[in-house]
C-alpha cells in the first residue's frame, strides 16, 4: 500500500443489520496490511459479537455507554497508532482497494498540508423519480427539490446514484453532500473539496492532533462538517479520491424522516455556523430556522433545535474566539469555498 500506517475505525450502535457485510468488505484491507478498529458504542443487539465471526484480525473497543459517533470515532483513534485514520460507516460497504486509494494521496502528498481524504460513496439502492403524489418521508429529495425513491434494479427508470463526494457548505451554513443524488456514471467530481464525509473518510493523525479530534458535544451530524472546518482554519487541505468507493444504506441507523434527525441535525447546524462562519452565514442560518418554526411543519422540532442551539450559543461563542486564535487561515478565505444554496 505505501509506508503510511493505516487503521479503518467503524463505529457501531445496534446494527447487528449491518455491521456483518461491513467488515465482510474489509478483509481486502486487513490482508494489505491496515488495521481495524470497532468501537461499538454500548449495543444491545449482539452486533458487537459479529466482530469476532465476520473479521478474527478486528479490534473490537467496547464502551459501556452511547456518547455519540464523535467519542466512537476518538475511542477508535486512541486505540491505535497509526498515520492515517480511516472512518467507515457500518451500514456501509467497501470496495476491493478502497483503503489504497484512500491511503494514497497522502504518500503523493509532497506539501505535507494535505490533511483528509472523502471518498466517493454511491447509494446501496437504486433510485428512480418519485411517481406523483408520492406520500412525504418516502422520497429522498436532491439540491434541486427533485424526488427520488428506492426501486428494484430492474425497476423502469432505476439508477445508481451518488450519496456523497465529500462535504459543502451553503451560503446559509448548510453542510450538505457533495454530488448527492446525482448520477453515477456521470462525470467525476473535482478533487478541492470543503471537507470530508465521516462515513468514508481518511484522516492524517498529525492533522486530527492539531485541530484536537472531533467534538463529542455534538453527539451525531455535523462533526465532520466541524471537524472540516478547523482543518481549513489551521491550513489543512481536503481531497476527494474518486476511486475509493463505498455503497451506503443512506439513514440506516436513524432516519431522515424522524424527530432524532431532525433536531441534532438542524441543531448542529447553527452550531456549527455560529462557531466557524462569517456572521452573514450564521444570520442567514438562524432567520431560516426561525422562518421553520414559525411556518412549520413540524414546528415543535424546529423549536426544540434552535432552542438547543441558543443554549449552547455562549460556549460555541467562546470556540468561535478559540478557534480564531490559533487560526493561520483566515475565516474569509476558508468562506470563498461556500456554495450557494438550492
Amino acid at each position: 500500500m505505501t509506508d503510511l500506517r493505516a487503521a479503518v475505525v467503524v463505529v457501531n450502535w445496534n446494527g447487528a443489520d449491518v455491521l456483518g457485510p461491513c467488515l465482510a468488505s474489509l478483509a481486502d484491507a486487513v490482508a494489505h496490511g491496515a488495521e481495524v478498529v470497532v468501537v461499538d458504542n454500548a449495543s444491545t443487539d449482539g452486533s458487537p459479537d459479529l466482530v469476532a465471526d465476520v473479521l478474527p484480525a478486528a479490534m473490537l473497543v467496547r464502551r459501556d455507554r452511547n456518547d455519540g459517533f464523535a467519542a466512537g470515532v476518538n475511542a477508535g483513534v486512541a486505540a491505535t497508532s497509526a498515520d492515517v485514520l480511516l472512518l467507515l460507516n457500518n451500514d456501509a460497504v467497501a470496495s476491493p482497494g478502497w483503503v489504497a486509494a484512500m491511503v494514497a494521496p497522502f504518500a503523493r502528498d509532497e506539501a505535507g498540508d494535505l490533511g483528509a481524504v472523502t471518498g466517493r460513496v454511491l447509494l446501496a439502492d437504486p433510485l428512480a423519480p418519485a411517481p406523483p403524489g408520492v406520500p412525504p418521508g418516502t422520497a429522498l429529495r436532491d439540491h434541486a427539490g427533485r424526488a427520488w425513491v428506492r426501486v428494484a434494479a430492474d425497476a423502469p427508470g432505476a439508477r445508481r446514484m451518488v450519496n456523497s463526494t465529500g462535504n459543502e457548505v451553503t451560503r446559509s451554513g448548510n453542510g450538505r453532500d457533495r454530488g448527492w443524488l446525482t448520477p453515477a456514471d456521470g462525470p467525476p467530481a473535482d478533487r478541492e473539496v470543503f471537507g470530508f464525509n465521516g462515513g468514508s473518510a481518511a484522516l492524517r493523525r498529525a492533522a486530527l492532533d492539531d485541530v484536537g479530534g472531533m467534538d463529542e458535544s455534538l453527539f451525531m451530524y455535523y462533526e465532520d462538517t466541524d471537524t472540516s472546518w478547523r482543518l481549513r482554519r489551521h491550513g489543512w487541505r481536503v481531497e476527494h479520491a474518486p476511486d475509493a468507493v463505498t455503497q451506503h444504506r443512506h439513514a440506516a441507523s436513524s432516519g431522515t424522516a424522524s424527530e432524532f434527525f431532525a433536531v441534532h441535525n438542524v441543531r448542529n447546524r447553527l452550531v456549527v455556523a455560529l462557531r466557524h462562519a462569517p456572521w452573514s452565514v450564521v444570520a442567514r442560518a438562524y432567520v431560516r430556522t426561525a422562518a421553520r418554526v414559525a411556518l412549520g411543519p413540524h414546528r415543535g422540532w424546529w423549536l426544540r433545535a434552535l432552542g438547543g442551539a441558543l443554549r449552547r450559543g455562549p460556549a460555541d461563542l467562546r470556540t468561535r474566539r478559540a478557534v480564531d486564535r490559533t487560526a493561520t487561515v483566515r475565516r474569509a478565505d476558508v468562506a470563498r469555498l461556500l456554495v450557494a444554496d438550492g
